[in-house]
């Protein structure tokens, strides 16, 4: 009944991120951070920030809402809305929008599917996505940080050479994505270059704030925070599906189970959702489960869901 449920009155949404912020303290077991990405692995799994925006840029929060944090995977939806603005369902020809089911820097299904990936959100849809947007603007990861700018309200957002560099050192399985992608025609820049951009876009740094309202366009069916449109409300529509069944790695049903939401998430302990004409939520913890997905997030999530009734359902 989630979807039927009366709209809250926006001044609820404060205590209700407090009630689970508070919930969450109590709750054992928080996973572990990214340890495959050296720069990530030495952040504190215990730390929280979350924070929920409204379609007219009012924010609330609690926890590190306000706290910085590489936003890796999180980055995939803007750089699919970005291209999908720019080249429409073109894009749909060179990457599917099916689920994967096998993990996300798998090189199994793309021999099978001669070499188009199932979905924008794993490593080589994501690969193909930033391919085609530097295609269009000459540079990707740089359209990307002034979107994310611009949405946010916050100029003072940017990259992690740090980690891009730390991402670089162990960016084989991504080169070999690439290279393979390439093969069969569905690269169409050089891939070291394709590479820095994509290790470029992952490493940007954003708090739970930014990313929320970043996010706003999608739950206003495709409006940026200015007013004008990127995305018509039908393509705003499908990133919001494609994030439903494909945003959290192979745990995509169990999270449209547990939380109800569009929502993609990152190894650096970012997930974002969409409730659409409603709100958007971005929650940050970095301990992670063994499908690389904040376990205090989807928590926190799921307890968003359950107190408020909103839901897509």
């Amino acid at each position: 009944m989630g979807g039927m449920t009366a709209p809250l009155p926006s001044r609820t949404f404060q205590p209700v991120l407090e009630r689970i912020a508070e919930e969450l303290e109590r709750r054992p077991g928080r996973g572990r951070p990214a340890d495959y990405i050296p720069a990530l692995a030495a952040v504190d799994p215990g730390r929280f920030g979350m924070a929920v925006a409204e379609p007219d840029g009012t924010v609330y929060g609690v926890g590190e809402w306000r706290q910085p944090f590489s936003t890796q995977s999180v980055t995939k939806v803007f750089t699919l809305a970005l291209d999908l603005a720019r080249e429409g369902d073109e894009l749909w020809e060179h990457v599917g929008r099916e689920p994967s089911g096998n993990p996300f820097n798998s090189l199994v299904q793309l021999e099978y599917e001669h070499g188009i990936p199932r979905n924008p959100f794993i490593n080589a849809g994501a690969l193909v996505v930033t391919d085609r947007l530097h295609t269009r603007t000459g540079d990707a990861a740089g359209t990307l940080l002034d979107f994310l700018r611009a949405e946010s309200g916050n100029p003072g957002l940017s990259f992690s050479m740090e980690v891009a560099d730390s991402e670089a050192a162990h960016g084989d399985r991504n080169a070999a994505l690439g290279h393979f992608m390439a093969s069969y025609g569905n690269i169409g820049n050089p891939v070291p270059v394709l590479l820095d951009q994509y290790f470029r876009q992952c490493s940007i740094e954003a708090s739970c704030a930014d990313l929320a309202l970043a996010t706003g366009f999608l739950a206003r069916h495709g409006i940026r925070a200015d007013g004008t449109r990127l995305l018509t409300r039908s393509q705003a529509k499908q990133v919001n599906a494609v994030m439903l069944t494909c945003g959290t790695y192979d745990a995509a049903g169990d999270f449209a189970h547990r939380v109800g939401l569009p929502g993609k998430s990152g190894v650096g302990g970012g997930i974002i959702a969409v409730v659409p004409g409603r709100c958007t939520l971005c929650v940050w913890s970095p301990g992670l489960d063994e499908r690389g997905n904040s376990v205090a997030g989807v928590a926190a999530l799921d307890r968003f869901t359950t107190l408020t009734g909103l839901s897509v359902f």
